[in-house]
């Protein structure tokens, strides 16, 4: 392999974005496909500040949201929709009230339709139905390419629902965990970008086996999936980007962009300063009821997990084939699963099929960040890089993973006691220049 300098950037060469739908005025998408979900509720229950509360979540983190709910409905328990003297709506986009009706339930839909919008809320099932009908929009199941479209409706009107949505929609109850189910774990990867700031890139460092990005606060690593060849003649440019814009890169299908891109979000996640129990957290699932499967071996998984069943591409006698992981992962007692697992977009469907069980995602690609949490993964171990030259040094050299504990410290955070001293804070301003 040809010897690789650290490129160290001279400017700021952000991402240029085209214009959005709504500066240009143009007309709904041609495939106005929606996503409906609803969460079904007890007569006697409000749960306007369940579908308020995460969107608003979603919004703090970066994403888009549009729609709105009834705020001044506490207390109205069992009494109706219309029991306060006047009924209040609160826009989630701008958190103004406001008045609505169902024409601008149809409005709202069209503009979320128009834009880049990442959820829309519509409080109640009626205003969603006829918002759909009156566009005439398509419902469809695809996590990816639809919007997702979230309502509410009482249990005694399940029927009108299923009328609705028939097999395209999902009846969430109503807990905040089966709103992130539906979701969908598809959305991680925008979601650790948004989460990115828009800081200098140091360098970059590009080995044989992995890829490392320095930013001003930490250092992200990530293993390449083949060789590089094909994006060295790239990385001079792409360091003179931000962190915020090489993690925008994880929309790419292309490998190398998305460890680049992984690379970039752990330089921001994984800080020098991050405070958290040392190792992988793995040994919390010794004593679990049922099997622990592991999808990726590691350096020493048979001492922590001896009774664990091994998932592996190319698996040994006595490890299991990726085929077998629709059969192992359903009824397993918990999962481990390798971060590369994260670099080739398998992650989401592991998290699927694991679903309910506690999931951890381990190595030193695993990006330190409590808001993976919310998507199924208990347990993130990853790598705190304390040594960057070393480190750097290494990589050039075509070290492996097992020696990556001389530059830095393995740490995890766990979601059921990750708190303030596990959050990093925000990274200083630096101005661009080298480092």
């Amino acid at each position: 392999m040809p010897d690789v300098p650290t490129l160290m950037p001279t400017s700021s060469h952000p991402v240029r974005r085209g214009p959005s739908p709504a500066d240009t005025g143009a007309a709904p998408a041609q495939v106005p496909w929606v996503r409906p979900g609803v969460v079904v509720h007890d007569p006697a229950e409000v749960v306007d500040d369940l579908l308020s509360d995460f969107a608003l979540e979603l919004k703090a983190r970066g994403f888009t949201v549009a729609g709105y709910v009834q705020h001044n409905n506490r207390g109205c328990a069992g009494k109706g929709q219309g029991c306060a003297p006047q009924i209040a709506w609160r826009d989630l986009a701008s958190g103004t009230n406001v008045r609505v009706d169902r024409n601008d339930a149809v409005a709202y839909l069209r503009r979320s339709m128009q834009q880049a919008t990442d959820l829309l809320v519509i409080s109640h099932f009626s205003a969603c139905l006829g918002a759909t009908d009156n566009l005439q929009a398509r419902l469809g199941s695809d996590a990816t390419r639809s919007l997702p479209l979230l309502t509410s409706i009482a249990g005694q009107c399940i029927h009108k629902w299923h009328g609705y949505a028939r097999q395209e929609g999902a009846m969430l109850p109503p807990e905040p965990a089966a709103l992130w189910a539906w979701w969908g774990p598809e959305r991680l990867y925008r979601d650790l970008a948004l989460g990115v700031a828009a800081h200098e890139v140091r360098r970059i460092v590009c080995g044989p086996r992995w890829i490392m990005v320095e930013g001003p606060a930490g250092v992200g690593l990530a293993g390449l999936p083949r060789h590089p060849r094909d994006l060295l003649p790239r990385l001079p440019r792409l360091a003179r980007q931000s962190l915020r814009d090489l993690a925008a890169l994880s929309a790419s299908w292309d490998p190398l962009e998305m460890a680049l891109a992984v690379a970039a979000i752990n330089a921001h996640a994984n800080r020098r300063d991050l405070e958290a129990p040392a190792g992988n957290g793995v040994r919390s699932f010794r004593n679990v009821a049922g099997q622990v499967v592991v999808v990726g071996a590691f350096p020493g998984v048979d001492g922590i997990l001896p009774n664990c069943a091994l998932v592996e591409a190319d698996p040994r006698p006595g490890e299991f084939p990726i085929v077998a992981l629709d059969t192992l992962l359903p009824g397993c007692g918990a999962a481990v699963v390798n971060a590369s697992a994260l670099i080739n977009r398998s992650l989401p469907r592991l998290l699927r099929l694991a679903r309910h069980r506690p999931v951890a995602l381990v190595g030193p690609a695993t990006p330190l960040t409590s808001r993976l949490h919310a998507y199924g993964l208990d347990v993130l171990g990853g790598l705190v890089v304390d040594d960057a030259e070393g480190l750097a040094t290494a990589i050039r050299a075509g070290a492996t993973a097992r020696e990556f504990g001389r530059f830095g410290r393995f740490v995890h955070l766990s979601a059921a006691r990750t708190s303030p001293a596990c959050r990093p804070v925000a990274p200083p301003q630096r101005a661009g220049g080298a480092g």
